[in-house]
């Protein structure tokens, strides 16, 4: 709508104020009729237009005749109109406050959230743990903060081993007052839980642990003071080295495919005797040599034994000064231990160089797994 601009013959204080509040009176009015978007847009139009919006005719007709000492008043009561005006056109029309806001336009592609995914630690775990539970294997959990008793000395570590030593194990800091068995550490190995596990259970007793552990060890390509390890246990009658050799060889075999072999080599643990190191060969060149074997066609992979007698009687020890019957007579059972680093697997399994890049957070690495 357009309407002509009557020119104005005086421009006085009270003839402007006169004029302007009757354009003033005209917008609010108008105001009271904004009930939904498109009339909101024609009022838009009406005043503002950029063309033949009534402020700018307004200006055209009313500023070239204004004489100059009138023009900063004039000015000041445009500016004052086009408040209005705006101020008119900020309020939302009432058919969208009924309509509950702005409409939906289901049209439209939706934002795609991006779904996640286990970190490959976590799931290298989860696929090893796996392999011990469907052999009827339960998963035993424990404390990372650990007492001496439980991580080295239950577990055959004399007192003057050196993995007791702060150079390979992180201590609490305020525990030389205390006797040494019952100073509190990071665990170093997932070993303590096969302890607590014999402790609170009677045999027989299968039971497979994955967890994080900690040592004092340098950052590097292959090292990290924080890992992870899966370890087991199996405490019944009967049970011989042979029971370990084919529960390990079957695990491996459904690891990592069922064409791997493994072999075993004399080692030495203190809590298991007799011990061994346990190879597989290359599930990767299939014993042809290449890298990730070191050309050798064979993997180091893991260790192992059968559980040395001093550590069932450690734990029959702590049965009884727990109030419980000992349990762990080595002349009626017998049982076998191997552990294994996750980080170690999941880098020969997914090619990673370097075991830092586990921990970086960068998502650039992470997503190779997606």
């Amino acid at each position: 709508m357009t309407e002509t601009i009557t020119p104005l013959t005086a421009f006085d204080d009270a003839s402007l104020d006169q004029a302007f509040r009757a354009l003033t009176d005209q917008v609010r009015s108008a105001t009271s009729q904004l009930t939904t978007a498109e009339a909101q847009e024609n009022f838009r139009l009406d005043w503002l237009g950029r063309k033949q919006g009534r402020l700018k005719l307004l200006s055209e007709t009313w500023l070239k005749t204004a004489p100059p000492e009138a023009k900063k008043s004039l000015g000041m009561r445009f500016n004052t109109l086009k408040n209005e005006i705006e101020a008119a056109l900020a309020n939302e029309p009432a058919s969208a406050k009924s309509s509950g806001g702005p409409s939906l336009d289901l049209s439209l592609p939706g934002i795609r959230r991006s779904v996640g995914v286990e970190h490959p630690l976590t799931r290298t775990m989860r696929e090893m743990t796996a392999v011990f539970a469907a052999l009827g294997y339960s998963v035993g959990i424990g404390p990372e903060v650990e007492s001496d008793f439980y991580n080295f000395e239950a577990l055959n570590f004399p007192p003057n081993h050196p993995a007791r030593d702060t150079q390979d194990t992180l201590v609490v800091a305020g525990q030389e007052s205390k006797p040494l068995r019952e100073r509190l550490l990071m665990r170093t190995h997932t070993s303590p839980v096969q302890i607590r596990s014999m402790v609170a259970n009677l045999p027989p007793l299968r039971i497979v642990i994955p967890g994080k552990v900690h040592r004092n060890d340098e950052s590097d390509a292959t090292h990290s003071p924080i890992f992870h390890q899966v370890e087991g246990l199996c405490v019944d009658t009967n049970i011989t080295f042979s029971d370990l050799k084919g529960t390990l060889d079957y695990a491996m075999k459904a690891f990592f495919g069922s064409s791997v072999k493994t072999r075993f080599f004399p080692s030495f643990f203190p809590f298991t005797e007799p011990s061994a190191d346990v190879q597989i060969s290359c599930p990767f060149c299939g014993q042809k040599g290449c890298r990730k074997c070191k050309f050798s066609g064979w993997i180091e992979l893991l260790g192992c034994g059968m559980v040395d007698p001093a550590v069932f009687a450690a734990v029959d020890a702590r049965r009884i000064e727990n109030g419980l019957e000992p349990a762990y007579d080595t002349k009626k059972i017998s049982g076998f231990a191997f552990g294994m680093g996750v980080e170690r697997i999941a880098m020969m399994k997914y090619g990673v160089g370097d075991i830092g890049q586990f921990y970086s957070g960068d998502l650039r690495f992470l997503s190779q797994f997606v």
